[in-house]
């Protein structure tokens, strides 16, 4: 019980709670139940790349393309939907795309040897003026998307929306690949130590190549559900949400060498950041501040990250020379 209540798991979620305490003291209606499905329901999208983003920096990657993304694979989804497309094909094919753009990441970065960020950073800025060439830069907008298109999203199943349902699915099912697949144990194995994963038989590059392809696969399923929620598709969709989505797993514990993290801490993490988002108006704050904010988390949250990786280096050799 003690190492669960100093876990950062524990600790994020003691914040997250205690902020909300601190914030319906003073704004009792933030605490409504319909406040908190909406927070979490607008959290669903960065919970979702969060998951993804955690699998390739757990195999000592990064992904900033996965915003971009997200805007292409959504900005497809709605031009086939105006073509009268049906639903359950968009989806798939929203999906699909976001794992190919996904997957050309993970070749780059194992069949040439290019580091992950100047790999994603090239595919970001491609991704988004292919979103300018097929769209014409032209706007998609509620009036010309379908009904069934915008609402399955948001349909209510058991008090919480579809998307918030998508969002907790995926997080379990992460939870069961991360924790309980040899997949999931060779991600920690690549990010612990590449070298010693290669003596073992762990095909390092592609590992990281199947992360990269997971968590394009979750961007185009997020680049739909974002449009249907939003009911508007244009160029620049969720531009610079890449970097909340590196905060979220930063936040949440999963170490930015790689090796280290858990689903649990992407969630939270995610959920930190949610609540900031949504909490900053209800308290008179402007918006602008989440930026300032969500950076001196990230630099807090790195600060501890390298104390305790200090701190146990100094358990293990005083543990050797004990026994020495």
């Amino acid at each position: 019980m003690s190492r669960a209540l100093k876990s950062r798991e524990a600790l994020l979620g003691g914040a997250i709670l205690s902020m909300v305490a601190l914030i319906a003291i003073r704004f009792p209606q933030f605490v409504a139940p319909s406040n908190l499905v909406g927070t979490f329901n607008d959290t669903s999208p960065l919970i979702l790349l969060a998951l993804g983003e955690m699998a390739v920096i757990l195999a000592k990657c990064i992904d900033l393309s996965v915003a971009a993304n997200l805007a292409l694979c959504g900005m497809v989804a709605a031009m086939m939907n105006t073509m009268g497309i049906p639903l359950p094909l968009i989806i798939l094919a929203a999906t699909a795309l976001g794992a190919v753009v996904g997957m050309v990441n993970g070749l780059l970065v194992w069949k040439l040897d290019i580091p992950p960020i100047v790999v994603t950073l090239g595919t970001m800025t491609i991704t988004r003026g292919a979103i300018f060439l097929i769209s014409g830069g032209k706007w998609i907008n509620d009036q010309q998307l379908s009904e069934s298109f915008k609402d399955f999203p948001r349909s209510v199943v058991l008090g919480l929306p579809v998307m918030a349902w998508v969002a907790i699915v995926v997080a379990l099912a992460f939870a069961v690949l991360i924790g309980r697949t040899p997949f999931g144990r060779s991600l920690f194995a690549v990010g612990g130590n590449p070298n010693a994963a290669i003596y073992t038989g762990i095909n390092v590059g592609r590992t990281q190549a199947l992360a990269f392809t997971l968590a394009g696969a979750l961007a185009g399923l997020t680049g739909y559900l974002w449009i249907a929620r939003y009911a508007v598709a244009y160029v620049d969709i969720a531009n610079g949400f890449e970097l909340d989505v590196v905060a979220a797993c930063v936040i949440g514990g999963i170490s930015i060498a790689g090796g280290a993290g858990s689903v649990a801490g992407a969630v939270l993490g995610a959920l930190f950041l949610g609540v900031i988002k949504n909490a900053l108006p209800v308290v008179g704050i402007s918006p602008f501040w989440q930026m300032a904010i969500s950076g001196s988390a990230i630099l807090a949250a790195v600060a501890i990250n390298a104390r305790e990786r200090r701190r146990a280096g100094r358990v293990i050799l005083k543990t050797a020379e004990s026994r020495a």
